[in-house]
């Protein structure tokens, strides 16, 4: 299936979404902070990346930006997934380039439509 990369600093929330993802057949890797997720991201080139907001150093929305303004990284689709759940965080991070918004909790079939939707259709 699709290489998918977790960029998200809760060891339990990275576990969570593993899970869910391996379960569906997608290759999975994590980085706990944004810094390394983008430097990640520029080397190994995942299908799609899930991304935490609220972590240490640099947050999600940061990086998110980072990514989709980078003509190296900018194909590369970004969800973010996070707790903070207002209106406007949501429309703040698609306006950061972010392909979905998702609160946590997150259901898991509601995850992988989100994600099966968004993968290249040869992924």
């Amino acid at each position: 299936m699709a290489n998918i990369l977790i960029i998200d600093d809760s060891p339990t929330d990275v576990r969570v979404f593993s899970t869910m993802l391996e379960r569906a057949g997608h290759r999975v890797d994590s980085c706990n902070n944004a810094e390394d997720g983008i430097e990640r991201v520029r080397t190994t080139r995942p299908d799609l990346v899930i991304m935490d907001v609220i972590m240490p150093g640099m947050n999600g929305f940061q990086a998110t930006r980072t990514l989709t303004r980078d003509p190296a990284t900018a194909d590369v689709p970004i969800v973010i997934i996070t707790t903070k759940s207002m209106e406007t965080d949501r429309v703040w991070g698609m306006r950061q380039g972010a392909k979905a918004f998702i609160t946590k909790p997150v259901n898991e079939k509601d995850l992988l439509a989100c994600i099966n939707e968004l993968l290249p259709k040869a992924a």
